[in-house]
């Protein structure tokens, strides 16, 4: 059997409230901070994850969300492998606590980001061109 290449598929959410935009610190390669989001596990649709993988880093559970984009660029991920992402935009509830894959979970004011793993500054980028005064936000608790 040939050696096949392929594209692994990933889900990632923009969660931003009073207090800024949320990232987790991740434990393992690459570091730095990221949005939290991960694989798609077989059978799993991409709205299943994106809820699961929000409440294993943080432990918030997403309320609403909505698709952002889709960031597919090959050399989007440093460990030299191809992953597709689809990014929500989403609504959650709780207090962040870093858990699963992440050391920790906070929000960060737009004016005072983190530097950002993978594509995600970018990402951010896109989102804040978008959404420049935070109007998509339901309410800030």
């Amino acid at each position: 059997m040939k050696d096949e290449k392929f594209v692994r598929l990933a889900v990632d959410a923009i969660i931003e409230n009073k207090n800024g935009i949320l990232f987790i610190e991740r434990k393992y390669e690459p570091p730095g901070w990221a949005l939290p989001g991960g694989f798609v596990d077989y059978g799993e649709t991409v709205e299943k994850a994106v809820c699961r993988e929000v409440k294993e880093e943080t432990g918030l559970q997403v309320t609403d969300f909505t698709q952002f984009h889709v960031y597919s660029d090959p050399e989007r991920d440093p460990r030299n492998i191809h992953v597709a992402s689809v990014v929500f935009v989403a609504q959650a509830k709780g207090e962040p606590v870093g858990s699963d894959d992440a050391k920790t979970a906070r929000f960060f004011p737009r004016d005072s980001l983190p530097e950002l793993a993978f594509d995600h500054a970018a990402i951010i980028s896109d989102y804040i061109t978008r959404y420049p005064f935070s109007a998509h936000t339901k309410d800030f608790e």
